[in-house]
């Protein structure tokens, strides 16, 4: 069977041996990536793309930073595993840096190796912190794929995994452009999901909800900045019943959103913050669980039982250190700001003033998301939810045809490039998806 393989190339070897995650496996059709550097990848035909998407939106600091590839070298010669029972400089320092970065009465940090285990970890401690059972997490939401993240999550993903047990109530978030509460503007909007919040945690029993968890800008499910107040109004509502407040900052942390914590533009203070991807950018697995003094305490005279063979694994700790290190030493925070507020945002507008396919435009930093639609007036969107469509699928060919990574999802394209692209980078690639999106109008049939 060895010898065979031989005879076939890179792309078929790959699908005939590796099962892909969320795919039908007879249709897939991966990039065969060689290299990466900074804001590019190269595939096995030396084609080179120029990466709008950050790869899952992790690569904050691009692709193989010098500073953090040495980093991993160094603490590969050193130690490159133990058991986490021990420990070791890489994660404190690891822990310290992410706790001086987060908010004030930030405790301790729980490593893990992703979001997943970082958001199944934090609810299991609001559960037993407050020994209720019911979550609730909003319907626009990803919050990861294990048995309780893909339940907590609300896109179509959690459909064939959802058992209808597991003690996760969804709510709707406030989105005024797709409003389920028939606001006409963010002040309303912001109102009227935080009544309709409210609302249910009455009906559902406020003595046997533990947590609320949410994506401080939700990622995935398309990048719908909430509306001033409405985070506040969410840390009002926990203080009022005893519930405990989850940030999800997988995706919109480290940078993403112009600051290290989506959270901190809000002015709130979350319980527990779930963290990964952008910590490390993504170069060796790490997530975990930034727990405030009051839930660090609740363990403090009984065993937290959760842990991880790999929790705050020396590789990946030493790329968060080399990776938090080099943000703050290279400005990346504000530099991500600046871009997404002087080359981003005023880039996507012009090509939302001149494609009529771009219901809206979103977001902040360099995490912004174009709402494509068929029709402006209808706002019907290009592909329905939970399904992709041929407009979409052409839209995705093109891209990579003109050598541009992007995240889609549904009706979307993700512009979500890594926190350090330059100006230059930017506008290139804001050409090509002008480019692609020139495709994309014909699909366009309102006036």
């Amino acid at each position: 069977m060895a010898n065979d393989r031989t005879t076939l190339t890179s792309l078929e070897r790959e699908k005939a041996s590796v099962f892909h995650s969320w795919s039908a496996q007879a249709t897939i059709n991966p990039l065969m990536v060689k290299s990466a550097g900074g804001v590019y990848v190269t595939d096995e035909d030396d084609n080179t793309y120029l990466d709008f998407s950050s790869q899952l939106v992790n690569t904050n600091i691009g692709h193989q930073h010098p500073d953090v590839v040495r980093a991993i070298q160094e603490q590969a010669a050193t130690l490159c595993t133990i058991a986490p029972q021990h420990g070791y400089v890489s994660r404190y320092r690891a822990a310290e840096l992410i706790l001086d970065r987060s908010f004030e009465g930030a405790a301790k940090v729980f490593f893990t190796n992703g979001g997943t285990e970082a958001v199944e970890h934090a609810v299991r401690m609001a559960r037993l912190h407050t020994g209720r059972q019911k979550v609730l997490s909003a319907y626009r939401s990803y919050h990861g794929a294990t048995a309780t993240s893909i339940n907590l999550t609300g896109d179509p993903r959690r459909w064939p995994s959802d058992t209808g047990s597991a003690g996760v109530v969804h709510f709707f978030g406030p989105f005024l452009y797709r409003s389920v509460f028939s606001a006409t503007t963010p002040e309303q909007e912001c109102q009227r999901a935080l009544e309709s919040l409210e609302n249910i945690i009455r009906f559902e029993g406020p003595t046997g909800i533990a947590a609320i968890i949410l994506e401080t800008i939700p990622g995935t499910a398309g990048i719908m900045v909430p509306p001033e107040g409405y985070l506040r109004g969410v840390r009002e509502i926990c203080d009022r019943y005893g519930i405990v407040y989850i940030a999800d900052e997988v995706m919109c942390g480290f940078g993403r959103s112009g600051s290290w914590f989506a959270f901190q533009q809000h002015d709130v203070r979350p319980d527990l913050v779930a963290f990964a991807k952008g910590v490390n950018s993504g170069y060796v697995p790490l997530g975990g669980v930034i727990l405030n003094e009051e839930l660090s305490a609740s363990f403090n005279d009984r065993v937290y039982p959760g842990g991880l063979t790999y929790s705050g694994h020396p590789l990946a700790c030493a790329a968060a250190v080399a990776t938090i290190e080099t943000m703050e030493r290279e400005g990346m925070i504000e530099h991500a700001r600046r871009i997404g507020d002087e080359v981003l945002r005023p880039g996507l507008e012009a090509l939302a003033e001149k494609h009529a396919i771009i219901g809206e435009l979103r977001g902040v930093g360099v995490f912004f998301a174009l709402d494509l639609v068929s029709d402006r007036a209808s706002r019907e969107p290009l592909a329905p939810y939970g399904a992709s469509s041929p407009a979409m699928n052409e839209i995705i060919a093109t891209a990579r045809a003109e050598g541009l990574l992007i995240f889609t999802n549904f009706n979307r394209i993700h512009v979500v490039p890594p926190c350090n692209i330059t100006d230059h980078e930017a506008r290139e690639g804001l050409a090509r998806l002008d480019r692609v999106l020139s495709v994309a109008d014909r699909y366009y049939v309102g006036k």
